[in-house]
C-alpha cells in the first residue's frame, strides 16, 4: 500500500471540494471517499487502488434512516448495512432489501459496510484484483484475462469483448427491483439518479462503472412508497450457505390479486455486469395468471441475449430456475 494523506472534512462542502481535485472520480482516482472501507481498504492493500488522498466522510450527518412526508424512505449514505437490514420500516415495507443485505458478506462486514459503499462496490473478478494480470477495468487497454481464463463466477449478460466482470452486490439487486433513487451532491449541484441509470455497461470503457463524476458525493437513497398488497422476496443461489457471492439471485416484488399478477418488479444478480433488471420480464408477468407457465415464460426472457463463457454456461439454466422459484415463493398467499 502506498502512502496517502488522510483528512476528515467538517462538512459536505469541504469533502466535495477535496474529492473534486481528482482528475477522474472513477477507478484509480487520486482522491477517494472513505466510509466503511470494506472495499476500498482491501483494494488499497492489493495496490489495485492507490489514492493520494483519502477523505473520511464518517463524521458527516449522512447516517440516518427516516420516513419522508411523501411516503418515501430516505436512507443516508453512511447507514451501515446491518442497521438498514434490521430497521423496522425496511422489515415491514421492503423485506426484499433486508433479505438481500443479510445474505451478503458476514455480520462483521455488514456492521461496517455502508449504503453508498455498497452502491459503488467493485467486482470480485480475480483478474481485477491481481495486478500481475491484464484487466481493462483496472488498467484500460491491457486486455481481459477472464475471457480465456477462470470465469465460472462472472457475467453472462451485458458483457463486452473488453470485460465480463459481474457486479457482486446483493443490496443493489434489491434496490433495482425497488426502483430506488440515488441522490448526489457535487460541483454541478444536486442530482437524483434513478437506480437503473446509475451503473454503466462495460462496452469499450469497463473502467467507468457508474455515472458518478469528479466531486460527486452520494448523500442518500430514497425508496418509493410501498405498493399496498405487494410481496417481496430475495433468493440467492451460491456455492455455500454463507459468506459467498451469488452465482444467480433474484429480487422479486409482486402484487397478486385474484390469482393474477397485477404488478411485477424483477431484478437479478450474479449473472449481469450490473444489477440486471429487464422491463420485458416484468411486462411478461403483469396481467398474467400466477402460474408455472407464466413464470417459465418470464424466466426464458430473463436470459435472452446471454453470452456465456467457457466455464459459466450453467448460469443460464441456474438463473431461470432461480427466478421461477423466487416468483413461486413471492406469489404464495400470505
Amino acid at each position: 500500500m502506498k502512502s496517502f494523506a488522510f483528512i476528515r472534512p467538517p462538512d459536505s462542502a469541504v469533502a466535495i471540494a477535496a474529492q473534486a481535485e481528482s482528475p477522474t472520480a472513477q477507478q484509480g482516482a487520486s482522491v477517494r471517499f472513505l466510509a466503511g472501507g470494506t472495499t476500498l481498504v482491501d483494494l488499497m492493500k492489493l495496490n489495485v487502488e492507490g489514492p493520494d488522498k483519502v477523505v473520511d466522510i464518517n463524521r458527516l450527518p449522512l447516517d440516518q434512516i427516516e420516513s419522508l412526508p411523501d411516503g418515501c424512505l430516505k436512507i443516508g449514505a453512511t447507514v451501515r448495512n446491518s442497521a438498514l437490514a434490521n430497521h423496522p420500516a425496511v422489515l415491514r415495507d421492503y423485506p426484499v432489501l433486508s433479505q438481500a443485505i443479510l445474505q451478503g458478506a458476514s455480520a462483521q462486514l455488514r456492521n461496517r459496510a455502508t449504503t453508498a459503499g455498497n452502491l459503488l462496490q467493485r467486482t470480485r473478478c480475480i483478474y481485477f484484483r491481481d495486478t500481475a494480470m491484464p484487466c481493462n477495468k483496472r488498467e484500460p487497454g491491457t486486455g481481459c484475462a477472464a475471457i480465456h481464463g477462470h470465469n465460472r463466477n462472472l457475467a453472462i449478460l451485458g458483457t463486452s469483448e473488453h470485460c465480463i466482470a459481474n457486479n457482486p452486490s446483493d443490496m443493489c439487486v434489491a434496490m433495482a427491483a425497488l426502483e430506488a433513487v440515488i441522490h448526489v451532491t457535487g460541483p454541478k449541484g444536486v442530482r437524483a439518479i434513478p437506480f437503473a441509470e446509475f451503473h454503466l455497461l462495460p462496452g469499450e470503457t469497463p473502467h467507468q462503472e457508474t455515472v458518478i463524476q469528479p466531486g460527486d458525493l452520494i448523500t442518500h437513497v430514497t425508496l418509493p412508497p410501498p405498493v399496498p398488497g405487494n410481496k417481496s422476496l430475495y433468493l440467492k443461489l451460491r456455492d455455500r450457505a454463507s459468506y459467498e457471492f451469488a452465482l444467480a439471485s433474484a429480487a422479486v416484488v409482486l402484487t397478486v390479486a385474484g390469482g393474477r399478477i397485477t404488478r411485477a418488479r424483477v431484478a437479478m444478480g450474479g449473472i449481469g455486469v450490473k444489477p440486471w433488471r429487464t422491463r420485458e420480464v416484468e411486462a411478461a408477468l403483469e396481467e398474467q395468471p400466477a402460474t408455472e407457465t407464466t413464470y417459465q415464460r418470464a424466466a426464458e426472457m430473463a436470459v435472452q441475449g446471454a453470452r456465456p463463457q467457457s466455464e459459466n454456461a450453467f448460469k443460464i439454466e441456474l438463473a431461470k430456475r432461480c427466478l421461477i422459484h423466487a416468483l413461486k415463493l413471492a406469489a404464495q398467499p400470505a
